[in-house]
């Protein structure tokens, strides 16, 4: 079992760590078959949201379903089980309120890591907002051990390492990453901020979880949060634990491969840009062309695909998705490119 350090917060984990956002789109009882999944294979980290809808609640009554069904007491496992949740606040007093709602909902009286949820700006001591006091009020009671925060935004999380103030960063790394983003890897090294990586499966592009597996363990201490939502899923990354992937010449060449076909502006499926005023799913119509070429492509080529790609017909190009996108895309025209391929490929134009 190979296990990393998160930074200066000494926590020490399986590097298979339990990223629970898809968790939200699945009934309770099948949430609780992939926790107790998890759980029993070994893995301690557990990263969740109070935007998540119902995750933390779903985490909170899965490990009391755990526990419960063993006849043992939660408690005395917590110093081995390591749960990371986030707030959107922008401001102390609810930051502290949503604190509170997370610790109820999943039945704890401390959160191992709490983080600001992509800030447009990094929260420092003295800014208006009173974000940061509220971290370390939250600290100082014993609500919160780590203060982390989460981006998708390079300059932000750039700000957030060198300040000294963060125990944890995280950002999404996978083998589609930038020089730019290597290179925030080595600073969290450098400066002893643990990395916790989301979208390893860059929201669902890479379809080798062996080869992302591969290319992150390659980097020392970084943690990879798998979002999963069935239990295939599940089984498939578990199984990295005793039989880790090693890079060898096979994966090698895939992690090429898609890096060429991916390595022009690509929506990341972040869905920062959402929601969009004309009701048009940008975070699914903007990849629409990879969706199609790396899944099975019924998926998309139906009747509710033809009416979601649609409705990008009535954008009027206001900029608010282009403004928004963290990664400075221009998304109206990645929408419009993807709806010509849509249809070049309906109409038998274009072969998948």
């Amino acid at each position: 079992m190979t296990e990393i350090k998160l930074g200066r917060t000494e926590i020490k984990t399986n590097i298979v760590g339990f990223g629970a956002l898809p968790i939200q789109r699945v009934p309770v009882d099948y949430a609780s078959l992939l926790l107790r999944k998890a759980y029993t294979a070994g893995v301690t980290f557990y990263d969740t949201a109070r935007s998540y809808t119902d995750s933390e609640e779903k985490i909170g009554r899965s490990f009391r379903d755990i526990f419960t069904a063993t006849g043992e007491d939660f408690d005395s496992h917590r110093k081995n089980i390591y749960i990371a949740t986030k707030t959107p606040a922008t401001n102390k007093e609810q930051l502290l309120t949503d604190l509170d709602t997370s610790l109820d909902l999943m039945g704890l009286d401390y959160i191992d890591v709490y983080q600001f949820h992509n800030p447009a700006e990094c929260p420092l001591p003295g800014d208006e907002s009173g974000l940061y006091e509220g971290m370390l009020e939250a600290k100082k009671a014993g609500k919160i051990r780590f203060i982390g925060i989460t981006s998708h935004r390079l300059h932000v999380a750039k700000e957030a390492v060198v300040s000294g103030l963060y125990d944890t960063l995280q950002f999404p790394f996978s083998y589609l990453a930038t020089d730019e983003e290597v290179e925030l890897v080595k600073l969290c090294q450098a400066e002893n901020v643990g990395f916790i990586a989301m979208k390893a499966l860059a929201g669902g592009l890479i379809t080798r979880a062996d080869a992302a597996y591969a290319f992150l363990a390659q980097y020392q201490d970084v943690l990879p949060i798998w979002g999963v939502q069935r239990e295939r899923e599940i089984d498939e990354i578990l199984g990295f634990i005793d039989n880790p992937p090693e890079m060898n010449d096979e994966l090698r060449a895939i992690i090429a491969n898609d890096k060429k076909e991916l390595a022009s502006d690509f929506c990341r499926s972040c869905a920062y840009c959402m929601p969009c005023p004309v009701g048009i799913i940008i975070s699914q119509c903007a990849r629409m062309s990879q969706l199609i070429r790396r899944s099975p492509s019924s998926l998309w080529l139906n009747a509710y695909g033809q009416s979601m790609m649609s409705k990008i017909d009535e954008c009027t190009e206001c900029g608010e998705c282009r403004d928004k996108c963290p990664y400075h895309l221009n998304t109206p025209e990645l929408l419009k490119n993807n709806l010509d391929d849509y249809r070049r490929i309906l109409s038998g134009e274009t072969n998948v």
